[in-house]
């Protein structure tokens, strides 16, 4: 593991430790990093290079941020691990732990964009804040995995995200511990959040100006859909093998009362 100079943290409130799970990803993670800088509060930012075989590793060490690399790729929940357990070996012996922001490496100057993430989840209005984006220009999907993953996380929990995909997300160690054990793929953010609302935290949606690649209706975006709806339905099962849901008794009333970009917890008590 390479490091280098840390940043300074915010005085006014916790440290911040941004985790980039990235993989050939040499054009755009320094600029990811440095934006990454940007952000309130930002004083760790770590860059779990998933096997690439490019230099996304030396581009991302060389933009000022502390670089773990897996010799083979072993997927976006492996990296979100790493990048979790790196960012606990330089937490503070006293004192509490940093929050967790999680980026995608092709978010480029647009990651500085994801700082209203940090405030709910920094004021204790909520355990994990996730980033809902603009309309992407050119997408090309047809929302079969977007339905998935909802569907799912509605008929688990009684909430229905706008984003439930998003892999930009805030949220504390605890909320991080309550998700595990991680889902492999593409389904780690559906069973994240179902985990996480299922152990009884909060959960909100923070709209954010961010942007990245989409993948298109050509051949390789149909094939990346195709793997994402297949690791999405995986874990989706999963958890209902291991009967991880609440009942529709305890979550009715919070589902009846939810409101678009408000604080959401699936045992919130009435009103």
């Amino acid at each position: 593991m390479d490091e280098t100079r840390q940043m300074s943290p915010d005085a006014a409130g916790r440290g911040i430790a941004v985790i980039i799970p990235a993989m050939n990803e040499e054009e755009r993670i320094a600029a990811t990093v440095r934006a990454s800088k940007a952000i309130p509060g930002v004083d760790l930012i770590i860059v779990v290079d998933d096997g690439s075989t490019d230099h996304t590793q030396a581009r991302a060490r060389e933009a000022g941020a502390i670089t773990v690399r897996h010799t083979v790729n072993r997927g976006k929940a492996s990296a979100m691990q790493t990048g979790g357990k790196v960012a606990a070996m330089h937490d503070p012996a006293q004192g509490e732990p940093r929050l967790l922001l999680f980026l995608d490496a092709d978010l480029g100057e647009s990651a500085a964009g994801a700082a209203p993430l940090v405030e709910p989840v920094a004021s204790g209005r909520a355990d994990c804040a996730i980033a809902v984006l603009p309309p992407a220009q050119g997408a090309g999907g047809h929302g079969f995995v977007l339905r998935l993953s909802r569907g799912a996380i509605e008929k688990a929990t009684g909430w229905r995200p706008r984003a439930p995909l998003s892999g930009q997300r805030c949220l504390t160690r605890e909320a991080f511990n309550a998700a595990q054990p991680f889902a492999s793929g593409w389904g780690v953010e559906t069973a994240m959040t179902i985990r996480v609302l299922v152990a009884g935290l909060t959960v909100v949606e923070v709209p954010c100006e961010l942007g990245h690649r989409v993948s298109k209706r050509d051949w390789a975006g149909q094939v990346h859909r195709a793997r994402q709806w297949v690791d999405v339905r995986k874990a989706v099962v999963a958890l209902k093998l291991a009967r991880v849901r609440l009942s529709s008794a305890q979550y009715a009333r919070a589902a009846a009362g939810q409101r678009d970009y408000e604080p959401y917890c699936a045992l919130a008590p009435a009103q």
